[in-house]
């Protein structure tokens, strides 16, 4: 394994292979992800969760794949079986007042200038529901099930943003925590060679480059209600 932070550990084959967007944050930090506690408060969770679960207009959610032409969207119910929902107009803007509020730290920390961002995806995921393992600028490329390289699909995205509005919990209360459900960077490890997993508090975003680095999954979720608001960030070196 490679050290890329204080505490945190690579493959070595990443070092190893050319894809597109190679960037890291800086090696001297103690993770390579950033998370801003209370990005929303718990009030402000509550009822968005409550207003997405009084909205009919959800649509499944669709994986991205590149053919000999183009990069098209293709619903795979065996890779990513989640909801996704718009985020209403209210708190659509409380969300932007917010990362508004905590962008030059964003900036700072991934040493990159912020241009253009996608809309939010309100994900809704219920028992049963998961998105295996995938990096969200770039598919895998496999030889003989081994890991060759990767191609990229989306190289508007170099950032990553995950705002949690709901709890990972051992005690689920209904619609506002989750048990199962929890984020793994695939190729991550923390000082005891463990995968870097994460069990988030609601209001807290994760932040992390999109590149193959930062591949990751949402396992199953067991019981109770995972709701996150999701963006990907354009952003040129600085």
């Amino acid at each position: 394994m490679t050290q890329i932070s204080n505490k945190i550990f690579c493959d070595d084959f990443l070092i190893h292979l050319d894809f597109q967007n190679k960037l890291l944050p800086n090696p001297y930090y103690d993770y390579p992800y950033l998370i801003i506690k209370n990005f929303l408060s718990k009030s402000s969770c509550k009822k968005i969760v409550q207003l997405v679960q009084k909205n009919n207009d959800a649509i499944d959610a669709k994986i991205r794949q590149k053919n000999e032409l183009f990069v098209q969207e293709a619903l795979n119910k065996q890779i990513r079986k989640t909801k996704i929902y718009e985020l209403e107009k209210t708190y659509q803007k409380i969300y932007e007042k917010s990362f508004f509020k905590h962008q030059k730290e964003i900036e700072s920390f991934f040493s990159l200038a912020l241009t253009t961002s996608t809309p939010v995806q309100v994900l809704e995921y219920t028992q049963g529901s998961f998105y295996k393992a995938h990096s969200d600028d770039s598919n895998v490329l496999l030889k003989d099930d081994a890991i060759v390289g990767f191609v990229n699909v989306a190289p508007q995205r170099k950032i990553t943003s995950v705002l949690f509005g709901t709890s990972w919990s051992e005690e689920v209360q209904l619609n506002n925590s989750f048990n199962g459900g929890e984020l793994v960077f695939n190729y991550l490890y923390n000082e005891k060679k463990e995968h870097v997993t994460l069990r988030p508090e609601a209001g807290d975003m994760l932040l992390f480059l999109s590149n193959p680095f930062f591949t990751h999954e949402v396992k199953e979720v067991k019981s109770g209600y995972r709701l996150t608001l999701v963006q990907w960030h354009d952003a040129v070196v600085q």
